[in-house]
């Protein structure tokens, strides 16, 4: 079985000279055939979640072939941590809408899909020792969309953020702490009741740290860091000699480390990667602040048909770079 991830990074990662190619049985064409048409259906295998399963494991995959899969998937695990592994990646989820279009299924079944891979990407993710993900949900801007579609996805939002607080398989499995970025006010008050409460319920949880961006843009987050650093400075004049502040000469000037503690992503590293599904290459206002040394990749799929095999790709992608990324970084520093 060993063999069979071997052929696998072979195949994919040998056109960078950073990966160890592993050597591979050529002379008899038989003895792959079962492994590589395994491989096929993990790589093209995109579950079906329900967050309300019993059994977490089954979020995955079930059945005697799915075990299978499931093994292969995490042997592929153990040798992609090889590499440099992103601390954290941040989704862009593009395409719900289109996806719906294109299938002529119901409006608003592509975002309930989207939630599935969503759920999937968590547990994929989690398998992997990413520690933060972060995705956009759903941008100020959305909120211009036909007010019958705004009221669908809140009513959707809601739906899901209760199924997370009422049944918690998924948040228990990977110890999840749930953030919700954004200003929560322009939500419909069942929505941020929800929200509030999911936030509450998981904060002391250790693990896997998920953020969701709802109703948020980066311009929005740096204005609201600005007004927090001066409402600060504000109270402080308040509170000392207006003449000891212009003698020690403090409280004068706004810093970047004083705008990085007032953001909504306080406390958690810069994206190591930044994926937009569907191919498109606009950041639309999302993390612009925290996405200077940021990978960013621009896979086709739309977003409910991004998988495993997509996700694998983006680490090995990521991994390629990643020496010209901390090159960049290390030289950033030494300019400050």
């Amino acid at each position: 079985m060993a063999n069979t991830c071997s052929f696998f990074f072979l195949t994919r990662a040998s056109k960078s000279e950073n990966f160890i190619s592993f050597p591979v049985c050529r002379s008899d064409t038989a003895c792959w055939s079962l492994p590589i048409k395994m491989l096929s259906s993990l790589m093209s295998y995109s579950p079906s979640v329900d967050s309300k399963t019993e059994n977490p494991d089954e979020l995955i995959a079930t059945g005697v072939l799915a075990s299978l899969q499931n093994f292969i998937r995490k042997c592929i695990v153990a040798v992609l941590s090889y590499g440099p592994m992103p601390k954290h990646i941040a989704f862009i989820m593009d395409g719900n809408r289109r996806y719906a279009k294109f299938r002529s299924i119901q409006e608003g079944s592509g975002h309930r899909v989207g939630f599935s891979a969503l759920i999937a990407s968590l547990l994929y993710c989690y398998e992997m020792g990413v520690k933060y993900i972060t995705v956009y949900a759903f941008s100020i801007d959305n909120f211009k969309r036909d007010p019958t579609e705004v009221k669908s996805l809140m009513e959707l939002m809601e739906e899901k953020i209760n199924e997370l607080l009422e049944n918690r398989n998924v948040i228990n499995k990977v110890n999840c702490k749930i953030n919700f970025w954004g200003n929560l006010d322009m939500l419909s008050e069942p929505v941020r009741v929800a929200a509030e409460k999911l936030m509450a319920s998981t904060a002391e949880n250790t693990g896997l740290v998920f953020s969701v961006c709802m109703p948020y843009n980066s311009t929005s987050e740096i204005v609201n860091a600005v007004n927090k650093v001066c409402a600060e400075r504000r109270d402080i004049l308040q509170r000392e000699d207006a003449d000891s502040v212009a003698n020690n000469g403090v409280h004068s000037d706004i810093s970047v480390p004083d705008l990085d503690r007032h953001m909504y992503s306080a406390g958690c590293p810069d994206p190591d990667i930044v994926i937009r599904t569907s191919g498109e290459t606009r950041l639309s206002n999302f993390l612009l602040w925290q996405t200077t040394f940021s990978h960013l990749q621009n896979p086709d799929p739309l977003w409910p048909e991004f998988s495993f095999k997509h996700l694998v790709w983006a680490i090995l992608q990521y991994q390629r770079v990643h020496p010209y990324i901390e090159q960049s970084r290390n030289m950033a520093k030494k300019q400050l």
